[in-house]
């Protein structure tokens, strides 16, 4: 396995075994690291957003990391630095950049849909090319990754713009209070842990990965990747053209963080975290499963075997809801398809549950809902 990628996975390891039940999440960011993609995550205040990514910017050797609280009445000085005051005196509109976003390998911007007006064109254009520009000054950002995090999605249709430029989508949400006690012990263990050897790689070995990637064969892949691309149009997801060429940099990513130079089917599993909606978390993650349980392979990515165990009780009640929803009969086509897609997936859940008494009777719950379904339609 390259050395690169070696160095980069004890990296992720070593940030995963700091933070409890957070390993979705970071090798997900690994994943957006390779591919050169953003990152959103969506939860709560207190889940360790801003401190997983300060503990993976301190793995990148001379890196430097630049992180912000956006609120309403952020100024751009506060993002990409002041007027260099000198330079002014002399009629020349220079920015000091020193210490602010233009400057750093990792950037993460907390609560990004407070980003006003002001600040949003050139933000758009830090995301989107990893230029910066103002007035007549252009420089390229060394910038690796941006992360972007809010506690809740836009409302506002003018910010859409803002989250369609994070490729990656992911809950972050509470630990499971079965691992709090994990939780406590880590999180005294780093909060009074003397400064320790950390594992590191650089800028430029990161940089060497990003265009290792481009050399990943996704020729193997590519008819099914274009098939579930339609097929989640079809469902409501939008995947525009421009969204489905650079899902395939996450498709490489995936390869390649496995040591593979070529793609294979259970690397489709970072379409999972591409949802606009909190709804279609559910929706994709029932249609990759499906296609990932068909080749799970020794040397697929770990996240993509991994199918958290559910709780029949949970599924049972789910089963419930979607009844009663259809049962209203105030539903469009479209949302009569939304109803028929989670109940598809709770239907693969199903599957996964262990006593097979609780499975058959999910099972008998699911298939009489199909009949009445059936009835009304």
């Amino acid at each position: 396995m390259n050395s690169n990628i070696n160095r980069l996975n004890k990296v992720l390891e070593f940030v995963k075994h700091s933070f409890v039940g957070k390993d979705e999440i970071i090798d997900l960011l690994g994943i957006c690291l390779i591919a050169k993609e953003n990152a959103f995550l969506l939860g709560p205040p207190g889940t360790a957003k801003s401190a997983i990514i300060r503990l993976l910017s301190s793995c990148i050797q001379d890196g430097k990391n630049f992180e912000y609280l956006l609120t309403r009445f952020t100024e751009p000085n506060e993002i990409f630095g002041p007027f260099d005051i000198r330079k002014l005196k002399d009629g020349e509109l220079v920015t000091n950049t020193d210490g602010m976003m233009p400057e750093a390998s990792m950037v993460f911007l907390d609560e990004i849909f407070n980003a006003n007006s002001a600040i949003l064109n050139s933000l758009l254009m830090a995301l989107n090319e990893r230029i910066f520009r103002r007035g007549k000054e252009t420089r390229k950002l060394p910038v690796l990754m941006f992360v972007g995090a809010s506690n809740q999605l836009p409302e506002d249709e003018a910010l859409n713009a803002l989250l369609d430029r994070f490729l990656i989508r992911i809950e972050c949400d509470y630990v499971d209070t079965d691992l709090l006690e994990e939780v406590l012990f880590s999180g005294w263990r780093l909060d009074n842990a003397e400064e320790q050897e950390k594992p590191s790689i650089t800028p430029t070995e990161i940089i060497a990965l990003q265009r290792l990637s481009k050399n990943v064969d996704l020729s193997p892949i590519r008819k099914q990747y274009v098939d579930l691309v339609h097929n989640l149009r079809n469902t409501g997801i939008k995947v525009s053209d421009r969204r489905a060429v650079k899902i395939q940099n996450l498709l490489a990513a995936s390869a390649l963080i496995c040591g593979r130079s070529e793609a294979i089917p259970s690397d489709l599993w970072v379409l999972k975290y591409i949802w606009d909606t909190e709804e279609q978390i559910e929706i994709l993650a029932g249609i990759i499963d499906t296609i990932i349980e068909k080749d799970a392979k020794p040397q697929a990515h770990p996240q993509a075997l991994f199918n958290k165990s559910p709780n029949a009780e949970d599924l049972i009640k789910e089963v419930s809801l979607l009844g009663t929803k259809w049962a209203s009969g105030n539903l469009s086509f479209e949302e009569q398809n939304v109803v028929k897609d989670k109940l598809r997936y709770v239907q693969t859940r199903c599957n996964w549950i262990k006593k097979n008494e609780h499975r058959q009777h999910i099972q008998t719950e699911i298939e009489q809902l199909w009949q009445k379904m059936l009835q009304t339609i």
